[in-house]
């Protein structure tokens, strides 16, 4: 257990060397000298260490001034400490109302139990519906002097600007992709080099692109280019795309009903039929929110295919992500001669197919005009 003292602040924050920015915000705060923020906003991409370094922080904001600073810390790690609250989104991957109303709103007017603060950390924030943002401003603008707030979120730019303009900016850098490939367990050093790669910074993607259905889904989006390429595209790649992504939602779905059957059972009578109603609701909501997000990703591979495509297409190779597959990049770009400029365009399409899935329009006729159209630009 690290003790804070003014001679090792940073030691407080493990892993907080590897944020300059988050360093420079969050080491200035700590107390006994520093003065914290009432609301931070960490964001980053996912597995670069922003909740253990939350929880962290929080542990030294309510350490402040007690007897036993070790027990503080301790009880924070298990989530027991009574001035920290901790939530997570309730409904399927989205924030609701409710999980703001009582826990966070309610709960910021009422003093301390027996530390000088109170700290809320809120993950998720960028899935907070506007109705649960609306009901945090006030807290957000006028907390009480003891409150202090820790929002999280791995995707910044869907934080509603409401929320975001209220809160102190702390970056959380990408990991490097070979730290990440580390991290894998995978025997294959090429294949974990291509994960970490493709992630792009994201620790929690490399590690499902590492897994057998990360590889089936980074294969189906290959494919969707390859087939083009080929001229094969009658044999509808797209589907196997569409499956994945309703497999997916399928599972997530079974997962919230599970827990909503959980709650009901603990519910009154009176309140189960409203409660039901209401999570069915979130559930179909989030069942469409994954099966769109693995299309993106889908997608999202299959652009980073091309990518990979062009660096080899304009002579810098050694910039290749998919390097366990650098044998069948060659063997792709060398059908373009060289044309990068084909290959350019071909990115911009399907950038422009994964702009238009949140607008509602139909994913598999979406996903089939895509392909078609790759084939027209590169078919050799």
């Amino acid at each position: 257990m690290v003790t804070l003292t003014p001679e090792n602040p940073i030691a407080a924050l493990p892993g907080i060397e590897a944020h300059p920015h988050a360093r420079a915000v969050l080491v200035g705060g700590l107390p006994p000298d520093g003065e914290p923020s009432h609301a931070y906003l960490f964001h980053g991409p996912a597995g670069t260490g922003k909740r253990a370094i939350a929880r962290a922080f929080a542990a030294a904001l309510l350490a402040d001034g007690a007897q036993d600073p070790a027990g503080v810390a301790e009880r924070v790690a298990r989530g027991s400490h009574p001035d920290l609250t901790w939530v997570t989104p309730s409904g399927a991957a989205e924030m609701l109302v409710a999980d703001i109303e009582e826990p966070v709103v309610a709960a910021a007017a009422r003093t301390p139990f027996e530390s000088s603060r109170r700290v809320f950390v809120i993950e998720s924030v960028d899935t907070m519906n506007e109705q649960a943002a609306n009901r945090m401003l006030k807290t957000l603008e006028e907390p009480p002097a003891f409150v202090h707030l820790l929002l999280l979120s791995d995707r910044r730019e869907d934080v509603l600007a409401t929320i975001a303009s209220r809160c102190q900016p702390v970056r959380f850098d990408p990991l490097p992709p070979a730290r990440m490939a580390e991290g894998l367990a995978l025997s294959d050093p090429e294949l974990a080099r291509a994960c970490a790669a493709l992630a792009l910074g994201d620790a929690r993607l490399a590690a499902r692109l590492s897994t057998e259905e990360g590889r089936a889904l980074r294969g189906a989006g290959e494919d969707l280019v390859r087939s083009a390429l080929a001229g094969t595209t009658d044999g509808r790649p797209w589907m196997g795309l569409l499956g994945m992504a309703k497999s997916a939602a399928t599972g997530a779905g079974e997962q919230e009903q599970e827990r909503m059957q959980g709650e009901l059972e603990l519910l009154p009578s009176k309140e189960r039929k409203r409660h039901e109603r209401e999570g069915l609701e979130a559930i179909r909501r989030g069942e469409r929110r994954v099966r769109r997000q693995t299309l993106d990703l889908a997608l999202r591979l299959a652009e980073l295919w091309l990518r990979d495509m062009l660096c080899i297409c304009e002579g810098a190779p050694e910039l290749v992500h998919a390097v366990d597959r650098r044998s069948l990049l060659e063997h792709d770009a060398g059908a373009q001669n060289g044309d990068g400029a084909r290959v350019r365009e071909a990115m911009e399409l399907i950038a422009d197919t994964r702009l238009s899935l949140p607008l509602n329009v139909s994913e598999e006729l979406a996903l089939e005009a895509l392909a078609y159209r790759l084939e027209a630009l590169l078919a050799a």
